[in-house]
């Protein structure tokens, strides 16, 4: 899954409605309120702040708001175009002031189809990559192989008493292949666990 790197707005008009849309990245429903309160202060005036969020690791916490608009002509919408990028940890709220010109319900799901995936499409994706931590015990002999290795991984603990300790972040994907290299390192002199 992926997020935003930072925060995206873009802007169209379509028949005269203004729609503005903001891409924020979230990693909690408070920040997710946040946020929302922010762009409804700042758009008071509006005539509909339509909006979708999703977040966790696996995107399973979501919401989206038609705000007035015809069912499922906005939110869902927005959602779908989310989900379709396998975004996650994300809002995306598009803004409408009415322009005069009635857009009737497939008008509105082209309109904010578009104004949202304008705002995917300008956004810097990053990739969500999940994390465990590790501990590796082993014997000195190993050590300095040991530390050589995990260079790229932040080490969160170091510890030199009768054998050495070391805890690393690393991530999960890599587990398998990480635990058979310092395997063969250090010719199975060494334990590892998942924390």
């Amino acid at each position: 899954m992926y997020t935003i790197e930072k925060e995206v707005i873009c802007e169209q008009t379509i028949k005269k409605s203004i729609f503005i849309t903001h891409l924020y990245p979230v990693t909690t429903i408070d920040e997710v309120n946040d946020y929302l309160k922010k762009i409804k202060k700042n758009h008071y005036d509006a005539t509909h702040n339509c909006y979708s969020y999703i977040v966790g690791e696996d995107g399973s916490i979501y919401k989206n708001s038609d705000d007035g608009e015809p069912a499922q002509t906005a939110g869902v919408v927005i959602y779908e175009v989310l989900k379709k990028n396998n975004l996650t940890n994300i809002i995306c709220i598009v803004t409408r002031y009415f322009g005069g010109i009635k857009l009737g319900a497939g008008g509105l799901i082209r309109a904010y189809g578009s104004s949202s995936s304008n705002a995917v499409n300008m956004a810097n994706l990053i990739e969500i990559i999940k994390e465990i931590t590790i501990k590796i015990t082993t014997t000195y002999p190993y050590a300095n192989e040991i530390l050589n290795y995990f260079e790229k991984y932040q080490n969160i603990d170091k510890s030199f008493l009768e054998k050495v300790e070391l805890k690393y972040i690393v991530p999960e994907a890599k587990f398998s292949e990480i635990s058979e290299a310092i395997i063969n390192m250090t010719k199975n002199n060494i334990k590892i666990e998942v924390l």
